[in-house]
């Protein structure tokens, strides 16, 4: 088996067991849940097949889905991630990202950084507006994606500085 798909399973059956073991049990200031398997869309290989990433995103939330008792919120915005990711990093790191050779060790730690919190962005953002599902109460939908999204991008950095390899 190639080492990066064992990688990517072991980082996959990680972040759910994390996600639903400890953050989905911890509510920081009473309501704040960070959402840290949202970095999962950061680590998956840039060259990767879209086709698998998809149906691995939408596997990933559908897992927290069930655990979580989310009625698919997860998977729904697990899938808005995976599908606008390439927009995103087009976004960040320009068309250098196209080419053969681009890795994350030839960006800036800022170009990292805003792309991980435009993940977080995307994702609590569709998360957030279908667990409302109303626009009248958009400034409570605001609220919620940008506190969770504060505390889970700090999460998420933690996690992406503690267990990257050194070489991204």
């Amino acid at each position: 088996m190639n080492n990066a798909i064992f990688l990517n399973i072991i980082r996959f059956v990680l972040l759910v067991l994390t996600q639903v073991l400890i953050f989905n049990n911890l509510h920081f200031m009473g309501h704040i849940n960070p959402m840290v398997y949202v970095i999962f869309f950061y680590w998956y290989p840039i060259k990767g097949n879209r086709a698998v990433f998809m149906v691995i995103s939408f596997l990933l939330g559908f897992i927290i889905d069930v655990f979580s008792d989310t009625l698919a919120l997860h998977s729904l915005a697990s899938l808005t991630v995976a599908y606008a990711r390439p927009v995103v990093m087009r976004f960040c790191f320009g068309v250098n990202y196209e080419f053969q050779n681009f890795s994350f060790k030839n960006t800036t730690k800022v170009q990292r950084i805003t792309f991980m919190a435009l993940l977080i962005l995307i994702h609590l953002t569709v998360f957030f507006s279908l667990e409302i599902l109303s626009f009248y109460h958009f400034l409570l939908i605001l609220k919620k994606v940008f506190i969770t999204g504060i505390v889970t991008l700090i999460l998420c950095t933690l996690f992406s500085s503690l267990f990257s390899p050194k070489n991204e």
